[in-house]
């Protein structure tokens, strides 16, 4: 690894040598607020970008903000300056149209070919290739209507970007996401490298993804260790990060196998097609499940929150709770458990691995104390599991866990800083897998 490695950001950005004129079209949807994040990191590889907004995408974020971004003013109105012909002028200046948010009203008109306002007379207007991010609620994106337009969309030739599954407006979660910025852009840009699209002084780029026919194992979720067959100890992880992890491999064509502990069905069944998933729901069942599926694995990337210690002896029956003779409730009888150590699958995957030449990515969750902060301690467990690449993160009650962003320092064998990133939990993903990426393929 003679280069540093670049961010997420940069990655999913730097997809074209030669800058681009790219018009970033925003309907009105709560997930415009988005939309800046895709700007930037459009711009940031040096795309120009001129942003065309509806009047309702007005009412989710601010044109001035736009204008920030994108260093050019916001255009909305076909009459805004009728002698210009903007929609005529911006169609043709436009390399690339990149709609973001898709709102289901949006999809409809461009199906119909309206033209009613400066971004779909832009759309009907331009010669450009056009891609859609919808975002809408999950009824509305599975309605007949929507889907049927979705689908001519695409015969047309539009690139429409499925949207993602979470959290969407209120408590609601489903499929209807906006996808995140980093993958937009990644699609959209994409576009511009097949070669209809594609100048002869542009260097070619490979159009399919970096683990193409390579294996992936994946581990995610917090294993329990049984007390009796009522109780037993566990931790705080959901298992998102892992989830995002197989999806993010699955993205970059690799064969992704995930091997799962105590995951929310709902998480499970958002993956991508084709990922195979094995239960697995002790530490033990951890390790022989992992090296099992390990053996043809090109890279195994342990996101689970494997137990550290188990009970060393587990009750047949229901350990009965004491009643309390002292008149003060606050206290009462006490009892013990006695623990053992689990095996250290991580350790045992770089010492003994399934496979020669296997990459093995770890996570360190950890909160710091008196002794070192949080990277101080990842650093001394990157030295002593000596993984390829060790993702170091603090946890707690609001941080790491479940359904909140997520921050990574990344270390190498040595405790060196490889990257960092933070952002959702996809966006961590595609940091690691682009990494791991790089490791498998000797990058």
């Amino acid at each position: 690894m003679d280069e540093p490695h670049t961010t997420a950001s940069e990655r999913a950005a730097t997809a074209l040598r030669a800058p681009r004129r790219v018009v970033v079209g925003v309907a009105g949807s709560i997930a415009a607020y988005k939309v800046p994040f895709v700007i930037r990191l459009l711009r940031q590889a040096g795309h120009e970008v001129k942003v065309v907004a509806t009047e309702s995408a007005l009412r989710f974020i601010g044109a001035p903000a736009l204008a920030a971004v994108s260093g050019q003013t916001v255009s909305t109105g076909v009459f805004d300056d009728p002698a210009a012909v903007e929609h005529v002028a911006v169609a043709e200046w436009a390399e690339l149209v990149l709609v973001a948010p898709a709102s289901a009203d949006l999809l409809a008109r461009v199906r119909a070919g309206r033209a009613d306002d400066l971004l779909t007379a832009t759309i009907l207007t331009t010669e450009a290739p056009v891609v859609l991010a919808p975002a809408m609620h999950t009824q509305m994106w599975l309605n007949p209507a929507t889907r049927d337009n979705v689908t001519v969309l695409r015969e047309r030739g539009l690139t429409v970007i499925d949207p993602d599954s979470g959290r969407l407006t209120g408590r609601d979660s489903g499929l209807g996401r906006l996808p995140e910025p980093e993958q937009i852009v990644s699609r959209a840009l994409a576009i511009l490298r097949q070669p209809e699209h594609q100048d002869d002084d542009v260097a070619s780029a490979e159009t399919t993804g970096s683990l193409e026919g390579r294996h992936v194992v994946v581990s995610a979720g917090g294993t329990r260790e049984p007390i009796d067959p009522v109780r037993y100890l566990g931790n705080r992880s959901s298992g998102r990060q892992g989830c995002a992890l197989a999806a993010a491999a699955a993205e970059q064509g690799a064969r992704v196998t995930l091997v799962q502990a105590h995951v929310a069905s709902e998480l499970l069944d958002a993956l991508p097609p084709g990922v195979a998933v094995i239960a697995a729901g002790t530490a033990s069942d951890m390790l022989h499940a992992v090296r099992e599926v390990a053996r043809d694995a090109d890279a195994v990337i342990m996101a689970a929150a494997v137990a550290d210690y188990r009970p060393l002896t587990v009750a047949a029956t229901k350990i009965k709770k004491q009643a309390s003779t002292v008149s003060d409730h606050r206290s009462g009888p006490t009892m013990s458990i006695e623990l053992t150590t689990n095996p250290d699958i991580l350790t045992g995957l770089v010492t003994d691995p399934p496979r020669a030449g296997q990459i093995v990515v770890g996570f360190a969750a950890e909160t710091g104390d008196d002794d070192g902060d949080v990277l101080f301690h990842g650093a001394v467990k990157a030295r002593r599991k000596r993984a390829h690449l060790l993702a170091v993160n603090a946890v707690g009650e609001d941080l790491g866990f479940g359904d909140v962003p997520n921050a990574v320092v990344v270390l190498d064998g040595q405790g060196s800083e490889v990257a960092r990133g933070q952002g959702s939990k996809m966006d961590i993903a595609r940091l690691l897998i682009g990494l791991t990426a790089d490791l498998v393929n000797g990058s």
